[in-house]
């Protein structure tokens, strides 16, 4: 078994780099009755990707889930080195909670095999939701573009429209592998971008992350104990949580709560303090380098620019905690 029985539900793979909020988007995309989750596949990114296979292997065990296929892939970027975030994660990418290692085990296949059979084997159109660097998807894409006939759309964490996290304008994961975003962005398929102009802004209230953090039930207990994690870079002290990644899910399973606008978007690729940027174009006219000739067409993306923060909470905690679970 690798998902919901409903037949009705949304296929979706995960490519992630588990970390805290990848594995709060794992916890909902296995509870949540319209996503069939066919498979995960992992990267390097918030950690090392062996650590990534061993902390998403964790999450899905924690879960209860039923046997999702995982599958091991890059363990760098194209062209650059790794360089992880283990500062704002953890030394394990999961807030050093002390988790017992799993006694799943991934995939005999490596990433990229696993998504193309599970792409093409799929009797529906498969939605991708990459949580982390693009790396996996671009040799995905490069190497097996037959899959693109079978991919409904990605909708993908990564890339600002305003301020980036990794530099003062590029996002993490675009930062990370910048050249693997830019093939995604090209590769002809429906893309949403999640980036950090929303991704930042839905957090949990207290309350609810205490009463998370102390159900009896394991895989709520565990989105508890992920959402009280505190990044010591920006020493933040709300005492609520931020569902990054998973904010990202929320939008695949219930798109009415993202406010999208299609815009052209282009990944910066050359060296310097632009290197990652996502440069979204936001202009309602023509300017001087369309005028005299000298603008390339880019491709259209869906990019997020509003997020109804309190839908997508309640649809998560909802998800998670299950019916009946406050009762």
């Amino acid at each position: 078994m690798t998902g919901p029985s409903n037949a009705d539900a949304t296929p979706v793979i995960i490519d992630c780099d588990t970390g805290v909020d990848d594995a709060l988007a794992l916890l909902f995309a296995v509870r949540h009755p319209g996503l069939d989750l066919r498979a995960v596949t992992c990267v390097a990114g918030n950690t090392d990707v062996d650590q990534v296979v061993r902390n998403t292997l964790t999450v899905l065990e924690q879960a209860g889930a039923p046997g999702i296929p995982v599958a091991r892939g890059a363990e760098r970027p194209l062209i650059e080195p790794v360089r992880t975030a283990l500062h704002v994660h953890g030394r394990d990418g999961m807030g050093d909670l002390g988790l017992p290692a799993p006694a799943r085990r991934p995939a005999d296949v490596d990433a990229v095999a696993l998504l193309r059979r599970t792409i093409l084997a799929s009797p529906r159109p498969v939605t991708l939701i990459p949580t982390a660097p693009l790396t996996n998807i671009a040799l995905l894409l490069r190497t097996h573009p037959e899959v693109t006939r079978n991919i409904e759309r990605i909708v993908f964490m990564g890339g600002a429209v305003a301020t980036g996290n990794a530099t003062a304008v590029a996002e993490f994961n675009v930062w990370h592998d910048p050249e693997a975003a830019a093939i995604l962005l090209s590769a002809g398929v429906p893309t949403t971008m999640y980036g950090l102009d929303v991704f930042e802004r839905v957090v949990v209230p207290a309350g609810d992350v205490r009463r998370l953090g102390e159900s009896t039930e394991p895989g709520a207990r565990l989105a508890g104990r992920l959402l009280s994690h505190r990044d010591p870079v920006t020493g933040e002290e709300d005492p609520g949580g931020g569902l990054g990644d998973a904010g990202a899910v929320c939008a695949v399973a219930d798109p009415a709560g993202l406010t999208t606008h299609r815009l052209p978007v282009e990944v910066t690729l050359a060296p310097g303090p632009g290197r990652g940027q996502t440069v979204v174009d936001r202009r309602r006219r023509p300017g001087e380098a369309e005028l005299h000739g000298e603008a390339r067409e880019q491709p259209l993306v869906d990019v997020a620019l509003d997020v109804d923060v309190e839908r997508y909470v309640k649809l998560y905690l909802a998800t998670v905690e299950g019916a009946g679970a406050r009762a």
